[in-house]
Parts: structure tokens; C-alpha cells; sequence
């Protein structure tokens, strides 16, 4: 598992801890007018702003390929403008992204609408905590602050910050590079990251299915659907099975147009053909 996890997600490498202070103040104090985009992948409380992107405006943040240029945010973040002059990278879309405390982004796969060339994603945690995690492959992954990871989006994959307080994250898109093989040359999961997550037996299976068939019968469609989509990130569920447990309910209750949204939503996020 450790290997294959491996390819998925792991630490790169150490932020200077003064520089990293910096940035965080920043981060706290500098952004608004935070944005909400990509509905379809999230609960609502997954909000961002961009720092390096195609027009130099902070609110322009659907993700495209581009030569970026630096957004009027990050002329107000010197400290961050730094951080991401120091590594030197090939960045195709750098943004700052707030997580709400009670908060998922539901199981999904990104830039499978982009142009086929290799990228990567970094992350770089600067307010977390240990109730902040991405699900991979059926593990829980924390990402630690004080650390650049790598994520590889293009496996599935969802996030949630379970309790608070709200989780701030720097996402950078980078192109691959000389530079950034260097960086992540030496990739690693720190001791006590990784928290595999338990099998969903069928007993738990056909629990939490009656109870989200109740809530859907009662009128609590929405609570019914999130009842269903926080499993991911409870238990190890084949890839997909949250979407094709919330059409089932809907199949079940005659709510045909319902589930066949559903599984087409789950083509989409999961980028199946």
C-alpha cells in the first residue's frame, strides 16, 4: 500500500519556518472576497483565490493551462510572493484555498478537462490540523504543516476538514521541470500520516442505506446525499460506490431522473468515459 499511496501523495521537502510565519500571517490577514467554484465537487465551505493565473485577477479561479502572470492578491502577499519565487518552478496556476471547519470536497478526479501534458500538484498546508485530511485509495493522509506534499490529482481522491479550525492550504499547478524533479527527488510519508481507513461491511452497508432511504422518504433528499458521500471518507469503499449508493436510493424511491443525474454526475467527477 505505502508504494502505491506513494504515487498519490507524499511529502516533498521542508518550508523555511520564518518564511513559512510570514506567509501565514499573510494568508490570515491579506485575502477577501473569497470565491466558491466547482459546486458540483463539494459541500459548500471549499473557497479560493488565485495568486498566479491567465488574467492577474484574484477572483478568476477556474483552472486552466496557461503562462501565468502574478494576480493583484499576490502583489499584496510579499512573503508568499517569495515562497513561490524561491522554488523556482514552472507554475501553471498557484491559489490559496480555505477548507471550513464540517466541510468535504466529495471523491473526484481534476485535469481531466485540461490538455494532455504532464503537471503536478503541490500543496503547502499553512493552517491545518489533524482533522484535515485527504482520503486516497482508502487511506486518510494528513498533510502536515511545515512541509511542501505532492498530490497526483488524476487518482481519486476527496478532502475534508472534519472539525475545524478552517483549513488554508497553498495549491500550486506546475508544469513538470527540471526544478521541480529536484524537489521531489526524495518523496516520502512522514510517520503517523497515513491512517488506513476500515472496510464498509455489509451490515454497515445496509444500515447507512436505510437510514439515508428514511432521510430521502422524509423529504431530506440533501441529508440523505451527504449521509451517503461522507462514507468515502470513513471507510475503505471501491472506487465510485458513494455515487452508485446515492442512485440506488433514488431508484429505490422511483426518483428516476434523480439517479440517473447521480450516475451521470459520478461519470463526471470521476472522469469515466
Amino acid at each position: 500500500m505505502t508504494t502505491s499511496l506513494l504515487r498519490q501523495v507524499a511529502c516533498a521537502g521542508a518550508v523555511d519556518h520564518a518564511l513559512l510565519e510570514h506567509v501565514r500571517h499573510e494568508a490570515l490577514t491579506v485575502p477577501s472576497g473569497w470565491m466558491a467554484e466547482y459546486g458540483e465537487y463539494q459541500s459548500g465551505g471549499w473557497e479560493t483565490l488565485s495568486l498566479l493565473n491567465r488574467t492577474g485577477r484574484a477572483t478568476d479561479v477556474t483552472i486552466t493551462d496557461c503562462e501565468p502572470t502574478e494576480t493583484d492578491l499576490l502583489a499584496a502577499m510579499p512573503a508568499t510572493r517569495q515562497l513561490l519565487a524561491d522554488l523556482g518552478l514552472h507554475f501553471m496556476w498557484a491559489r490559496i484555498a480555505r477548507l471550513d471547519a464540517a466541510a468535504y470536497l466529495w471523491e473526484h478526479r481534476d485535469y481531466g478537462e485540461l490538455k494532455d501534458v504532464e503537471r503536478h500538484r503541490l500543496h503547502i498546508p499553512i493552517v491545518t490540523s489533524s482533522s484535515a485530511y485527504l482520503v486516497l485509495s482508502g487511506s486518510a493522509v494528513h498533510l502536515a504543516a511545515g512541509h511542501i506534499w505532492r498530490l497526483t490529482p488524476t487518482y481519486a481522491h476527496g478532502a475534508c476538514n472534519r472539525f475545524g479550525p478552517a483549513r488554508v492550504h497553498l495549491i500550486l499547478d506546475c508544469y513538470a521541470s527540471p526544478e521541480l524533479a529536484v524537489l521531489t527527488r526524495d518523496q516520502y510519508l512522514p510517520a503517523g500520516s497515513v491512517r488506513p481507513l476500515p472496510p464498509l461491511t455489509d451490515a454497515l452497508l445496509r444500515h447507512h442505506a436505510a437510514q439515508a432511504l428514511r432521510l430521502a422518504q422524509l423529504g431530506y433528499a440533501k441529508a440523505a446525499e451527504e449521509h451517503l458521500l461522507r462514507l468515502f471518507f470513513d471507510h475503505t469503499l471501491p472506487e465510485g460506490r458513494a455515487y452508485d449508493l446515492i442512485a440506488d436510493m433514488y431508484d429505490a424511491i422511483g426518483h428516476d431522473d434523480a439517479a440517473d443525474g447521480w450516475r451521470e454526475k459520478k461519470a463526471v467527477l470521476l472522469g469515466i468515459n
